[in-house]
């Protein structure tokens, strides 16, 4: 059970947690909503690596990674990923130069920023125990 009882502002059991503030709510979703440069199924295996580690048991019952939906660019950033995981701000400047093979800048700067955004989300619903069992 969630530490504090779900708004009624949201769609989603973190939504209505976030929903106690839905400046924040709406303004979270909306820059959920602007990953959009890399294909949802990259994204998706980096939200799930990040899962197993950031303690959400919410988000780890969606799925653990699944290495048969990696083509090479999703390899590259899940792996960049488990290094982000281990070593945290501490990446090796060699580690970017791998990235920069298979991504440009941008998409370099926007799985970066989604790596952070998913952590704090993952981080948020760990602090509030949200369960894989609540509504919705």
């Amino acid at each position: 059970m969630a530490r504090i009882d779900e708004s009624t502002f949201g769609e989603t059991p973190f939504q209505r947690l976030l929903g106690h503030n839905p400046e924040v709510m709406k303004r979270w979703n909306q820059l959920d909503g602007a990953f959009g440069g890399l294909s949802s199924k990259l994204r998706e295996q980096v939200r799930r690596t990040l899962a197993q580690s950031n303690g959400c048991d919410y988000c780890k019952a969606k799925g653990k990674p699944d290495p048969l939906e990696y083509d090479e660019k999703t390899s590259m950033a899940v792996g960049f990923t488990e290094v982000f995981l281990k070593q945290k701000g501490d990446i090796a400047n060699s580690t970017f130069d791998v990235l920069r093979d298979s991504f440009s800048a941008k998409e370099i700067s926007e799985l970066c920023a989604f790596i952070a955004f998913t952590t704090a989300s993952q981080h948020f619903g760990a602090l509030m125990k949200l369960e894989p069992n609540n509504r919705g």
